[in-house]
């Protein structure tokens, strides 16, 4: 039988929280919840990401959101 490596990570509970105002702040009038549920796997997996891979690209926790929209909502 096979082994197989696996890790299971967990989204911090205000990754949600942050998309969401994200969206309030910079697409007001915008159906920010069709933009948003069409880029959450995107969100979600680079919230699974460790603080050091982020940072490898440049990012903070907190850029996430900026990073995934930034094609349709730039800064």
């Amino acid at each position: 039988m096979t082994e197989t490596d696996l890790t299971v990570r967990f989204l911090p509970a205000t990754w949600r929280r942050d998309l969401d105002l994200f969206m309030a702040e910079r697409a007001p009038g915008m159906n920010a919840y069709m933009l948003s549920r069409a880029r959450l796997s995107s969100v979600a997996r680079m919230h699974a990401l460790s603080d050091a891979e982020l940072a490898a690209m440049g990012l903070a926790r907190r850029d996430i959101p900026a990073f995934v929209m930034e094609d349709i909502l730039p800064g």
